[in-house]
């Protein structure tokens, strides 16, 4: 099953988990990294309050990863966001806790830096660059800059979803163009069965960033209360809304009935996102439960997803898509 994904990364399967803010742990992580793909420890890993200090964060994120290596000793990966080397005070201390931990990438998001992905290299990790919204310019940027692997991410995303409406389906083939086969490409948004992915990789990806699928697993730290209302839920349930950055969708309910109405009213995007609780609001919707205080975000291939399984069922389910072209 091997091709340059899981070769760059050492994984069995060109899969990644993707990092979902509060929404992972490190028992989900370890689950996907068991299962053959590369489990990734979202920002607020562990947490159910945000940490205060960057020592504390460290700490959280440093007892994840123990809980992961107690399942698999399978490649890990950590989501990162790196600002100005100057100014931002936790990348520095979570390389060096990966360092220390022996987590071997990274997946670099928002804006790219390759200041950060040479630090990442010297100290032996991988990085994945995925930008926030997918452009040739900045697929250019992160190849010159070193990337290793670059994210091509579609509206079809759940999540922050990019300010371009530009779908899987285009975005795809846009940015594996771009990159003209120097690194490969990865494909997210929308892909949740054995179609999609086959669909993906015919496109050019190379691999595959899921969200909303392993989301779905027994293994998903996501409210159960959640998980049964989005199983009775497809793509045209889900409400879209203006905030910041550009967009988010959500199951219904009194919070994000009360965010499209604002939206539709033409209130600023600011003010929906202070409504929405700023990025809070995915943890009192989606972890705790609660869509009068928060919302609960999915991409499009929700509309395929009808069961709860194990993440090693859904890791297979993926790869029967692509088994043939890896």
């Amino acid at each position: 099953m091997a091709n340059r994904v899981t070769e760059i990364l050492g994984i069995e399967k060109p899969i990644i988990q993707g990092p979902l803010a509060w929404l992972t742990n490190g028992a989900y992580a370890g689950a996907v990294s068991a299962a053959g793909g590369l489990g990734v420890l979202g920002i607020s890993a562990g947490q159910t309050v945000a940490a205060t200090t960057v020592e504390e964060t460290v700490e959280n994120m440093r007892r994840e990863i123990r809980i992961a290596r107690q399942i698999t000793n399978n490649p890990l990966g950590l989501n990162v966001a790196p600002g100005h080397p100057n100014t931002d005070i936790f990348t520095q201390p979570m390389l060096d806790l990966m360092a220390e931990e022996g987590v071997k990438v990274a997946v670099m998001v928002g804006e790219f830096s390759a200041e950060w992905t040479k630090r990442f290299h010297d100290k032996g990790i991988k990085v994945i660059f995925r930008a926030a919204t997918p452009t040739v310019e900045n697929t250019e940027e992160a190849i010159q800059g070193g990337a290793d692997i670059i994210v091509a991410t579609g509206f079809d995303e759940g999540g922050t979803v990019p300010e371009k409406a530009i779908g899987t389906f285009s975005i795809v083939p846009m940015i594996v163009d771009a990159a003209k086969g120097r690194v490969p490409v990865m494909a997210a948004g929308g892909i949740a069965d054995a179609r999609t992915a086959k669909a993906a990789f015919a496109l050019g990806a190379e691999g595959l960033f899921v969200g909303t699928a392993f989301m779905m697993s027994e293994e998903s730290i996501l409210a159960q209360n959640i998980k049964e209302q989005a199983l009775a839920a497809n793509a045209s349930d889900l409400l879209l809304y203006r905030t910041v950055p550009a967009f988010y969708r959500s199951l219904p309910g009194t919070i994000p009935n009360k965010l499209l109405e604002m939206s539709q009213a033409g209130a600023s995007e600011e003010e929906i996102f202070e409504m929405q609780g700023a990025y809070n609001g995915m943890r009192d919707g989606m972890l705790f439960g609660d869509l009068t205080k928060g919302f609960a975000s999915f991409g499009l291939g929700i509309s395929m997803i009808d069961t709860i399984e194990p993440v090693a069922v859904i890791m297979d389910k993926l790869m029967s898509g692509i088994e043939e072209l890896v």
